[in-house]
């Protein structure tokens, strides 16, 4: 841990470490012993409020959905987390898809285990298991590990050990936070791939926008879209000095062409045209000199 974070940071986590310990086996704020499950208390929904820093703010509807279905037909099989505010009303720790789901199969109340924490301790706690779950959205994960770093004051290498992730996963993750406000939605949404964001994020706003709608209407991918950007990138004199040359280059292989086949033919041979496109024009004087290009191309059909 680098010098001058010191005493506050260590004690930071030394307090949530034992809050961890205290209660759960498997240090999990999402977790609870079997005695505690058996023993978890129906409360109201409406006493019950979702956690404002919870980082995941999209929930997929269709599985809400199925959720609640599976809720009408068995109930609720594992309680939701809460902690005390301490004022009869409850802040959810663990469980908010649950509390939704309950909602829309429309419960009136939902099992829950009680803990009380600091609020300290819920900000950390719900920021650092919500960055270890699968389903967190690319945004949602980079917004949770700036969170942490500008309230903790840590540095890239600090939360890559806390959370178990390599530096350049977090510094990766991070960069997509300099997207603009609509093509982040794209991401959120999982209809643009974090490869395909971070490919567009070194562009200016407007661009990113049209690449990122280019790229989900094209479904490209994220080689294609690499490649677009660095055309776009080159500017447009060094692409046009690019054709010059290209072009210089072919005129050189083409007056070369025609240098051999004046030698070989003996005879004024003219060229109309690029190396795309044009015509060849080779001169004779005389029959005798028309049956004398014939036999060369006859001697060089037969070398063939």
């Amino acid at each position: 841990m680098a010098k001058g974070l010191g005493k506050g940071l260590d004690a930071l986590f030394g307090e949530t470490e034992a809050a961890y310990d205290q209660v759960f086996e498997h240090r999990s704020a999402f977790g609870y012993t079997e005695e505690e499950k058996n023993n978890a208390e129906e409360m109201r929904l409406d006493k019950i409020a979702a956690n404002p820093n919870q980082p995941r703010k999209n929930f997929d509807e269709q599985a809400l959905k199925e959720l609640a279905e599976s809720i009408k037909k068995h109930g609720v099989i594992m309680p939701i987390v809460v902690n005390d505010n301490g004022d009869g009303t409850y802040m959810i720790i663990a469980g908010e898809r649950r509390f939704r789901a309950c909602h829309l199969a429309g419960r009136e109340t939902i099992p829950v285990v009680i803990r009380q924490y600091s609020e300290r301790e819920i900000k950390e706690i719900s920021l650092i298991e919500n960055l270890q779950r699968e389903d967190l959205n690319p945004i949602e994960a980079a917004t949770a590990m700036k969170q942490l770093m500008t309230d903790y004051k840590l540095t890239q290498d600090e939360l890559a050990e806390r959370i178990g992730k390599s530096r350049p996963a977090i510094a990766n993750t991070l960069r997509l936070l300099n997207l603009t406000p609509d093509v982040m939605s794209l991401v959120a949404e999982g209809k643009l791939s974090a490869g395909h964001a971070r490919t567009i994020v070194v562009l200016p706003e407007a661009e990113q926008i049209k690449f990122a709608n280019d790229a989900v209407r094209n479904q490209m991918s994220v080689r294609e879209l690499e490649k677009k950007v660095r055309a776009y990138n080159v500017p447009s004199e060094i692409l046009e000095e690019r054709k010059k040359k290209k072009r210089a280059l072919a005129s050189i292989e083409l007056k070369q062409l025609v240098e051999r086949m004046r030698f070989t033919f003996r005879t004024k041979v003219s060229l109309i045209g690029t190396d795309k496109k044009g015509r060849i024009y080779i001169d004779y004087y005389s029959r005798d000199d028309l049956d004398r290009i014939s036999e060369i191309l006859d001697i060089i059909d037969k070398q063939q």
